[in-house]
């Protein structure tokens, strides 16, 4: 029987009322593998932000497995890179879930940290500061954090931006290395022929579902020109969102949407992946 590792239920998604992604309905499966993609804008790090819980439900819910952990890596440019933390330092920080922000380091957590740099082609650089690591040297030493924290559930928000492409290989192997232990990963990622090489399944979003499945029927070029007109239709006409309580008067419990015109999309249409 196939387990489900989370499920969307209506998810709506924004900030300060405005709505980022719109009536998500379906499932990931526990040991799947898929990319996140769309266009800027279309809501793919707000998804992300709203399975690890930094952003909260307009409307609807995410619902993780019990017991499953999750590792989020958000996009480079969120994070500071003048903070004087040397590798050591930010890779570290994967062991909190099990030692707490303050608790101190074991001789075999420090040795974890090494074989977790080892892992990712950085052996040697624990006492480099992270300011004066290249763009590809930065996303290995967050990849070692994720390896640290042995997660069920990893979350990567556009790892391949800015780095070379031997980086990338690197890194792609290692996702597959995941994928191989059976742990559920969700990327975002803009290079859709990479898509097309190295994930399975994967979800097409324009502020809503467009389609999502198996990577072959997911990308056809018909399912691209919906995403992109959704998007641009969504651009032109800026939605709004009221919370509850503030629109017209309304009581019932919903989030009301203006959706632009011509959309024909069954928003459960597109319930996930199907179990194999």
């Amino acid at each position: 029987m196939t387990q489900t590792c989370l499920t969307f239920r209506d998810l709506t998604l924004g900030y300060n009322s405005h709505p980022a992604i719109h009536h998500l309905d379906g499932t990931i499966r526990k040991g799947s593998l898929t990319a996140v993609v769309g266009a800027n804008g279309s809501g793919k790090s707000t998804l992300m932000k709203g399975i690890v819980g930094v952003l909260k439900p307009m409307a609807g819910e995410v619902v993780r497995a019990p017991g499953v952990r999750a590792a989020y890596l958000p996009q480079q440019s969120e994070l500071d890179r003048s903070f004087p933390a040397r590798v050591l330092d930010l890779v570290s920080l994967g062991l909190w879930p099990r030692r707490g922000l303050l608790g101190r380091h074991t001789k075999e957590d420090r040795e974890s940290v090494s074989q977790a740099l080892m892992a990712v082609g950085l052996g040697g650089f624990e006492k480099r500061p992270i300011d004066t690591l290249s763009g590809g040297q930065l996303q290995r030493t967050l990849f070692a954090r994720v390896l640290l924290q042995d997660a069920d559930l990893i979350l990567l928000d556009e790892p391949f931006n800015a780095v070379d492409a031997k980086t990338v290989g690197d890194l792609i192997a290692l996702i597959k290395r995941w994928h191989g232990e059976e742990r559920t990963i969700l990327v975002v990622v803009h290079d859709l022929e990479l898509v097309r090489q190295n994930f399975p399944e994967t979800l097409l979003l324009a502020r809503q579902p467009v389609a999502w499945g198996e990577t072959r029927e997911t990308l056809k070029p018909e399912n691209l020109l919906r995403a992109r007109r959704f998007h641009e239709a969504w651009e032109e006409n800026a939605p709004w969102c009221e919370p509850d309580g503030h629109a017209h008067g309304e009581t019932h419990d919903h989030i009301h949407h203006d959706h632009p015109h011509g959309h024909d999309y069954d928003h459960h249409h597109g319930a996930g992946p199907r179990a194999a």
